[in-house]
């Protein structure tokens, strides 16, 4: 509770995240009361004479208190390169398990990490960044500070360098088919995109017709086994099952290995109408995954974090 003296008046103003106030003391008695009767100056006579404002002190945007930390930090710059297990992490980092499990439990309760539980193993869980959710919020940050430091963030999809991409699943059937076709519509001829499985099953019709909402057409393309690749070069090479991801094969040159933890949508049973709309969440996630892998493409001053193996 804020207390003034009689002399003074308070004027209270109000925005967003802050308030003033501002305590006017009137002039003429301000000589004769700024002594106590101890002799001691009166603080509160100081603080408030003569139109001193005392702001209380703006509270810290919630994305700085999250990813401020140096090992948060660190965490979230892994994962927004490849979907991470908890013991990838301990190792890429250099920290004890439960140090690590305790701030990427502080992630996701802030809303930048989710978990999937793997799809090869039912005891493992993969953790992914929401990097749209970090971008709304960095220009949230921004603009907090001041106005004129509103972030407008690149457009994504538009690669800066070429750059050849391999897409790998188990059947080849759904998400590296449409991580292909949609790659290829983003990036044009700036980049050059395959998919292969390890177990080629036909293209789903699923992704066929959710692909043609996107304005694509895979109708008339196959599946083919990821060994029709063996001794090529690729830029990145992105496993896009848990499965797969454990068994990759190493492709010829150097090359980014990313991880992206996609649940096959066909792979819970039902008709095509019943799983439709999961092969639409797929084709969102990955061309938001995708944009960014693009915008990535052609920032060459800074690799990626941590070990470039898959598996």
């Amino acid at each position: 509770m804020l207390h003034l003296p009689p002399q003074a008046s308070a004027v209270i103003s109000a925005e967003p995240g802050r308030f003033t106030v501002t305590a006017r003391y009137a002039r003429a008695a301000a000589p004769e009361s700024l002594n106590d009767q101890t002799g001691l100056i009166n603080q509160t006579l100081l603080m408030y004479c003569d139109r001193v404002s005392a702001q209380q002190v703006t509270v810290l945007p919630g994305f700085l208190r999250l990813a401020g930390h140096p090992l948060r930090w660190q965490l979230l710059s892994e994962l927004a390169w490849s979907d991470r297990q908890v013991r990838e992490l301990t190792a890429l980092t250099g920290q004890p398990q439960n140090l690590v499990s305790y701030h990427l439990a502080r992630l996701r309760e802030g809303g930048l990490v989710s978990t999937r539980r793997s799809s090869a193993d039912r005891r493992d869980v993969y953790y992914s960044a929401d990097l749209v959710r970090c971008g709304r919020q960095l220009t949230a940050v921004g603009e907090a500070l001041h106005p004129g430091l509103r972030l407008i963030p690149p457009p994504l999809g538009k690669p800066g360098a070429s750059a050849q991409v391999l897409f790998l699943c188990t059947g080849n059937s759904a998400r590296s088919q449409m991580a292909q076709a949609i790659l290829e519509q983003m990036a044009g001829e700036a980049v050059t995109a395959s998919s292969a499985g390890s177990n080629p099953k036909p293209v789903h019709p699923n992704a066929i017709a959710v692909l043609r909402e996107h304005g694509i057409d895979i109708s008339s393309r196959h599946p083919q086994h990821l060994s029709v690749f063996a001794g090529q070069r690729f830029s990145y090479v992105v496993t896009l099952c848990d499965r797969l991801r454990e068994t990759c094969p190493d492709f010829a040159g150097p090359q980014e290995t990313i991880h992206w933890s996609i649940p096959d949508p066909g792979a819970g049973g039902g008709t095509d109408a019943e799983t439709y709309p999961a092969f639409r969440a797929v084709a969102a996630d990955l061309r938001t995954r995708i944009g960014f892998l693009l915008a990535r493409t052609g920032d060459t001053a800074s690799p990626p974090p941590g070990s470039q193996e898959v598996g």
